[in-house]
């Protein structure tokens, strides 16, 4: 006779017992395991014997051991217990934020400050968390952010995006500074006017990218012509390999520099003095209104914040003196093209 596959659907409770009982090899003793009466202990056995049609264990005078069925059946009893309580434990680790996956893009400023010490927070705190990190323009980010691949960004908002999609936190603006091999020539300690370092050698990332137009501001907001030796690359490991082998100059966020020059890096760079502070516009942490974060996002997310906060006033420490001009660039909504960073 069949025995209908509903009838062989144990409980977990049931398995249990019948795994306490043949760890115990007691009836009276897997009872108290399983916080049970023996009386409700044994009817629930026979309860499992007459689902299963038969016999689970051998009645000894000095205990109770498993017949051939039972011992099959208690394998695939301590298999399904154990993804049993795998499975709470992931649910727990996945509603606190401990697991799961994660995926958040950044322009290239907070990717190598703050955004590297919340990871590496999340991660001592949820070894087992996946996250994914994408560095690239603003308008790349936005596009992954819209499309759902994303869980959040820290990037612009460009004019051709809709900013009542977005759930929006300020953050801050980016410092430029003008990077160079620590053995330039122009590297003498002293303030460097825009217009000498205009026939210098330039490498840049492509026109429309933030980090050049402020640039290029600074030199016209000084009245000096644009620089007109320019390399054009949106690479940064190009950059700092080609900065390394020549005289160039280097318009690249403050964070990439100080990452470059300070400790355990200590590359051999430099940071131009220059006579004018340069900034580009503000970039914000951004998520999508209609998507709710999962307890990881939120996790990440809220360690960010707390990460940027800390940096900010660090920083307030390294502000250039009173009365050191400032070039900042506007808006790209105000200045009528796009960025790409």
């Amino acid at each position: 006779m069949t025995i209908p596959p509903a009838r062989l659907m144990l409980r977990p409770a049931q398995l249990r017992l019948i795994q306490e009982i043949a760890e115990a090899g007691q009836l009276q003793q897997a009872a108290l395991s399983c916080g049970l009466t023996q009386p409700a202990a044994s009817r629930m056995l026979a309860e499992i014997e007459r689902q299963l049609g038969a016999a689970l264990f051998l009645r000894q005078p000095k205990g109770m051991a498993p017949t051939e069925i039972g011992a099959n059946v208690l394998r695939r009893a301590g298999v399904i217990l154990h993804e049993m309580q795998a499975m709470a434990s992931d649910v727990r680790s996945l509603s606190a934020g401990l697991a799961g996956a994660v995926h958040v893009g950044a322009v290239t400023g907070p990717a190598v400050d703050y955004l590297v010490s919340a990871i590496r927070e999340v991660k001592q705190l949820a070894p087992r968390a996946d996250v994914t990190v994408d560095v690239m323009p603003s308008r790349e980010l936005l596009n992954q952010l819209i499309a759902g691949e994303m869980d959040f960004v820290l990037a612009r908002i460009l004019p051709e995006f809709d900013g009542r999609e977005f759930l929006i936190q300020p953050m801050r603006d980016e410092k430029v500074s003008f990077c160079v091999r620590a053995g330039h020539p122009l590297n003498h300690g002293h303030p460097v006017a825009l217009e000498d370092l205009r026939d210098q050698e330039w490498i840049m990332q492509q026109r429309g990218a933030p980090i050049r137009e402020a640039t290029l501001d600074a030199f016209a907001a000084e009245g000096a012509a644009e620089p007109q030796n320019v390399v054009n690359s949106p690479s940064l490991l190009f950059t700092i390999s080609y900065l390394a082998q020549s005289d160039a100059v280097a318009p690249l966020s403050d964070e990439v520099v100080q990452l470059l020059m300070r400790p355990p890096v200590s590359a051999s760079f430099a940071r131009l003095k220059v006579s004018r502070q340069i900034s580009v516009p503000p970039y914000y942490l951004l998520s999508l209104k209609r998507r709710p974060p999962s307890p990881l996002a939120q996790r990440l997310r809220e360690m960010v914040i707390e990460k940027a906060r800390a940096s900010a006033a660090q920083a307030v420490d390294d502000r250039p003196a009173a009365g050191v001009p400032s070039s900042k660039a506007q808006p790209e909504q105000d200045k009528g093209r796009g960025s790409v960073a």
